[in-house]
This record gives C-alpha cells, structure tokens and sequence, in this order.
C-alpha cells in the first residue's frame, strides 16, 4: 500500500491535533466540584475568586467552560486545597471537623446575580477576602482578639486542652487553627 506524502502529512496533522485537544485549557489546574443539588464532577478548574468571585469548569480538557458563583456550588477543591461556599462567598478550609476553621477568599457583598431574569443583590458574608471564621452548625462566627475569649468561653468550653491551647497562643490568630484542630480530635 503506497501512502503519499501529502497523505501521511494529513495523517500527522491529525494526530498532533488529537494531542492538542487532550491537553488542559491553558491556565486550569487538575480539581473537582460539588454543586449545591449534590453532584460530584472531576475536570479543570480555573479561579478568580478574588477578582470576579467565581471559578471557571471545564469538565473535560477540550471542552467548554461553565462558570459558577459560590451560590451554585457547595463546595470545591485544587489539588490539596479545599473550599466551601457559605451565603455567596468561597472560603479556604483550613481545617474541618465538628468545627470548620475557614478563611474567606472572595467578598460577595453587593454582587448582582440572577434568578430567572430577576435580579438579586448577594448580602454575602460579614469580614473581608484574608479574614478567619469558624464554621459549626450552619453559623459562621468571624475570628478576631475580640471574638476569641467569647468563642472560647462558649463554644470551645467542653474540651480543656483547647482552652488551654487558645489561652497559650493569645491573640495570634492564624494560629486558631491548632485550637480547631484539638478541638475536632477531642470531640469526635
């Protein structure tokens, strides 16, 4: 059988294009979704939460991208990083367990969505983008030296060793975490 060159320059040509089309949409990383109905999908994912308070979702490399707002999904992660959305807003988990320890990643205050064609402006979340909250039975308290000894004294007054944590670690509040985290291990 004789193949001509033009032919076996189609034939190439093709092949570098499948290559081309398997490969990622530039500027996504490997990640996955859940969506508020509960549906779990694996794809590509690209963030802007900071910027436009939204993730960009190609579910297979070469597809079409679908945005979502943190109102659409329940949660998502980016390798190792995971996060929830709460009222609008995405926030970085921390650490989880009976007790979440979050920081907020996006400000959806005063963002205009759609329901239909009618629209709604989003009250978010209290804080800013950098800020940490704990996150337990569907309520979100704001981390800050004011809130701490009322959070200690209330919702973290049945484990000891995580008063006793939160009383080493003062006022730092990056450092709340580890107090989460005792938390989460002593009351399992």
């Amino acid at each position: 059988m004789k193949i001509r060159i033009h032919q076996l320059a189609f034939i190439l040509l093709m092949l570098s294009f499948g290559r081309v089309q398997a490969q990622a949409p530039e500027g996504t990383v490997p990640g996955s979704i859940k969506t508020v109905n509960g549906t779990i999908q694996n794809g590509y994912i690209k963030e802007s939460i900071r910027k436009k308070g939204n993730i960009s979702f190609y579910e297979n490399a070469g597809t079409k991208k679908k945005v979502y707002d943190a109102t659409e999904l329940e949660s998502f992660s980016i390798d190792t990083v995971q996060y929830k959305c709460i009222s609008g807003d995405f926030f970085r988990i921390i650490c989880t367990g009976k007790m979440d320890f979050l920081q907020k990643a996006s400000n959806a205050s005063g963002k205009l969505s759609y329901n239909g064609t009618e629209p709604i402006i989003s009250s978010g979340t209290p804080g800013k983008a950098g800020d940490y909250f704990i996150y337990t039975g569907q309520q979100l308290v704001q981390v800050d030296k004011i809130s701490i000894p009322a959070i200690v004294s209330k919702q973290l007054s049945n484990c000891a060793a995580a008063v006793e944590k939160a009383k080493s670690i003062g006022n730092d509040i990056a450092a709340f975490s580890s107090v989460v985290t005792i938390y989460n291990e002593y009351t399992k």
